[in-house]
């Protein structure tokens, strides 16, 4: 009879541990209530329309959890090394471009704990050991359709064909090393992106110099949408999410999908950050489905969470990059070839946004 008793007491033990395990793994967009009371966060992200989007998605978060959240930006590598590097880490989430979450895994951001982030419905692929995705979004080629009327730019070849399609043009010059951009403009060089070299980047830089010297590098996406609202540039690489925010507002833009870049922020923490554990909590509030609703009815970004689904207007549903149709369009970069030769790139990119 003890024995039996023993082994009933042993089994419910078991079945109460089990449950308390259940109970803490981690759920997408869950916090519990006053949790983070007294606690300040300080979220870092690009400025403009989308971290407008993505303060907006975190409101049910601080809502709850009690805590403070600052916002900062834009993000800027060097502002965090400089941060890391003087042991005084005041950013404690940064949304972040493709690469560096790769490049500075370990070094300028933490590897994160993923017992503590509920990953299970981000598209498969879409994490890495130091960051999971923002949003998906893309580069898109924006034309003016007063300049071009009945022969209208159709793809980054026509953007680089300055006698075909005579025009000033706009490319992102914030720093971040577009990979992508450097495929399409070797490709419009008449190069292969397939085994690219070192040599093959100067090639493309070549392409993008013969522009023209009235080719704007625009530093962030509020000026990207300001060239476009005021029509000072006649084709312009905007993202996805200020393209759909300046037509509108009455841009007369529209654009050619054909090539799009397939490109994704990243949700980071930097290392050296005082509250981890807020941190991570914050990333795993981002990712929840209401969350993620929030920032695509606010930006137009397509959400991570599989199962959301924003009501949008119209402008914003054509703008959005996960349908079929503009799926089957997207182009992606060759991820591992700009991580392996990213310092390189990197150096002659931004020496490129410096006139040389």
């Amino acid at each position: 009879m003890k024995t039996r008793i023993g082994q009933v007491a042993a089994l419910g033990l078991l079945m109460i541990t089990t449950a308390a395990l259940a109970q803490s793994k981690p759920v997408a967009g869950e916090v519990a209530e006053g949790s983070l009371k007294g606690k300040t966060l300080t979220f870092v992200s690009y400025g403009g329309i989308y971290q407008d989007g993505q303060i907006a998605a975190l409101k049910e978060f601080v809502d709850k959890s009690g805590v403070t959240l600052l916002s900062d930006g834009p993000t800027e590598i060097s502002k965090l090394q400089a941060q890391v590097e003087s042991g005084n880490v005041t950013w404690d989430v940064v949304d972040t471009g493709d690469f560096p979450p790769y490049v500075y895994c370990g070094k300028l951001f933490q590897k994160l704990d993923f017992s503590k982030i509920d990953t299970s419905n981000i598209p498969e692929g879409q994490t890495s050991e130091c960051s999971v995705p923002a949003m998906n979004y893309g580069v898109v080629l924006m034309y003016n359709t007063e300049k071009y009327k009945d022969n209208p730019p159709k793809s980054w070849k026509d953007f680089f064909d300055i006698e075909k399609f005579p025009g000033s043009r706009a490319l992102e010059g914030s720093g971040d090393l577009s990979g992508g951009m450097i495929e399409q403009a070797l490709l419009a060089a008449g190069g292969s992106v397939e085994n690219m070299t070192v040599a093959d980047i100067d090639k493309a830089i070549e392409k993008v110099k013969s522009l023209g010297p009235d080719t704007i590098f625009w530093k962030t996406g509020a000026d990207s949408q300001q060239l476009a609202e005021s029509g000072e540039a006649d084709m312009i690489a905007m993202w996805t999410g200020r393209a759909m925010t300046a037509v509108k507002n009455g841009a007369k833009y529209t654009p050619a999908w054909q090539d799009w870049l397939v490109v994704m922020d990243q949700m980071t923490i930097p290392m050296g950050v005082k509250d981890p554990d807020a941190a991570h909590a914050l990333i795993n509030a981002y990712l929840g489905k209401s969350a993620q609703e929030t920032l695509a009815k606010t930006t137009s970004y397509t959400p991570i969470h599989k199962d959301a689904k924003p009501e949008v207007d119209e402008i914003t549903a054509a703008f959005m990059t996960n349908t079929p149709d503009k799926l089957k369009l997207g182009y992606q970069q060759n991820i591992k070839f700009w991580v392996e030769n990213f310092e390189v790139a990197n150096e002659k990119w931004n020496g490129l946004m410096a006139g040389n």
